[in-house]
């Protein structure tokens, strides 16, 4: 496997993609931006990609979602879900009230904001790309600190100044697997499903009928995000994630469903869930209403 993902060496993207069961045997290479990373997966140069999705605290990440939907279909093909937990670092051991430039992701940054007016009141917080070029700037003097992840400062040989600064200690961040499209993994009977959707704008009750499709069926919606479209204020798309996987009989009928009253879907792939959960239908329970069905059709009372 040829992995790539948001660098560059030391982020949060790098320790989700060195937990995957490949990972001793790939070749890994760090992009600079969500957009590098998934482009190279449609060109061809790297074989899946490792990018945050969401985060417990900050939410969806709007820039890896945007991509999702634009371009060449990719699927997701499996979901890293990492502990968040960030230090403070420089090159050198220094002392907190000499730190006047820190750098920081915005996320990273909006978790330890409370920490940082605490710690270093008057320090100054310049937004990079990532933690890891946030322990990059440190490590080269043009910041006198960064947050970043642990593997951020080992990888930059810094010295830690502050551990578990985070304001959430039980902060966790959702990354994507995304590859080109192909068949999904099989089911395991814990899967999500992820979709992107477009709802008819003047048709009243859009995104209910949409909601309903999976409620009839007993399909548990565990994620819904809005995304601006880009074609005017008050249009939006929806990005949904549901249990089950496209290969059972009652999200594949949901699915059919979403295709008829929505604008436009894109399935964006029905992979293993990290963690665990229980639908709210079991795909046992459907088989035997669908036969109910089957035998009152044919007038066995």
């Amino acid at each position: 496997m040829r992995y790539t993902y948001l660098g560059p060496e030391g982020t949060f993207a790098e320790q989700a993609m060195l937990t995957l069961p490949d990972a001793g045997s790939a070749t890994a290479t760090p992009s600079r931006s969500v957009p590098e990373a998934l482009d190279a997966v449609r060109a061809g140069g790297a074989d899946a990609a490792v990018v945050p999705l969401e985060n417990s605290i900050g939410g969806q990440v709007g820039v890896t979602l945007d991509e999702l939907v634009h371009g060449a279909p990719l699927m997701i093909v499996r979901d890293v879900v990492l502990p968040v937990d960030f230090v403070l670092a420089a090159r050198a051991e220094i002392p907190l009230d000499a730190i006047r430039r820190i750098a920081a992701h915005p996320q990273a940054s909006t978790q330890c904001r409370g920490w940082l007016r605490g710690a270093v009141p008057d320090a100054v917080v310049v937004d990079v790309l990532s933690n890891g070029t946030a322990a990059v700037g440190a490590a080269t003097g043009e910041y006198d600190a960064a947050i970043t992840a642990p593997i951020g400062a080992v990888r930059q040989r810094l010295a830690v100044l502050a551990e578990k600064i985070s304001d959430h200690p039980d902060a966790m961040t959702r990354f994507a697997v995304a590859s080109r499209p192909g068949p999904p993994p099989p089911p395991t009977g814990d899967d999500l499903t992820s979709l992107a959707v477009w709802i008819a704008h003047d048709r009243v009750g859009a995104l209910l009928a949409v909601l309903m499709e999976l409620a009839v069926r007993g399909v548990n919606l565990t994620r819904i995000e809005s995304r601006p479209t880009g074609e005017g204020l008050g249009r939006y798309m929806f990005f949904l994630d549901c249990t089950g996987h496209v290969a059972e009989p009652r999200l594949g009928e949901a699915l059919q469903g979403l295709h008829q009253v929505c604008a436009d879907v894109r399935f964006l792939g029905s992979y293993p869930r990290a963690g665990s959960g229980t639908a709210t239908v079991s795909n046992v329970d459907y088989a035997e209403a669908a036969d109910w069905l089957t035998r009152l059709r044919a007038g066995d009372l």
